[in-house]
């Protein structure tokens, strides 16, 4: 892949069949995670009066379900009052829906607009945001996954098996910190 280009209002960039095949495949998997989150949510006759939908009143049990999808209201410690529980679990039940549509909808821009079979890449600024916003997802999903912390090596010795998704870790942040250059213009 070379470097995210800014031309007019759009930017683009290049990406071979590989690279492709990769980011498709790992944007892929956190959609089919969120979307099988979505189809958790319950059905309830106040739902169908009103249009407002309401998602799970409970977080995520799954660590990188758990990573994308934070508490909207996080409880310091485990003796937390009964209404602070019921508010926590309100503010998820009332906001997960939509974060989940954001979530998913960002990730089907990406895979849109990013050729099977690799090529040229050319988004609109509004394409280049959704292509943050899920690259950004991804990083969170792989960086959960293989434990990754500010204290983590840059590479890690060839017999561990998270060196090579470390690379691919590596590989994303570069792509999203080049689009962010070009969107903003900066050399």
């Amino acid at each position: 892949m070379i470097p995210w280009e800014r031309v007019g209002a759009s930017v683009s960039t290049k990406i071979d069949r590989q690279e492709a095949a990769v980011l498709r495949g790992l944007v892929g998997q956190i959609d089919d995670i969120l979307q099988a989150r979505l189809g958790e949510a319950p059905q309830d006759e106040l739902t169908e009066l009103t249009g407002i939908r309401t998602g799970p009143p409970t977080a995520p049990e799954d660590p990188i379900l758990s990573r994308l999808l934070p508490d909207f209201h996080r409880l310091d410690n485990e003796d937390a009052s009964k209404d602070d529980r019921d508010s926590a679990a309100v503010l998820r039940s009332l906001h997960e829906p939509e974060l989940l549509d954001h979530k998913t909808g960002v990730a089907g821009v990406l895979l849109d607009t990013c050729p099977p079979g690799g090529g040229l890449v050319k988004l609109s600024a509004e394409q280049a945001d959704a292509w943050l916003s899920a690259l950004n997802d991804v990083r969170l999903a792989l960086g959960t996954t293989l434990g990754v912390t500010e204290e983590m090596p840059d590479d890690l010795p060839d017999d561990d098996p998270r060196a090579p998704h470390l690379g691919v870790y590596h590989w994303l942040t570069w792509m999203q910190e080049s689009l962010v250059t070009a969107l903003s213009g900066d050399e």
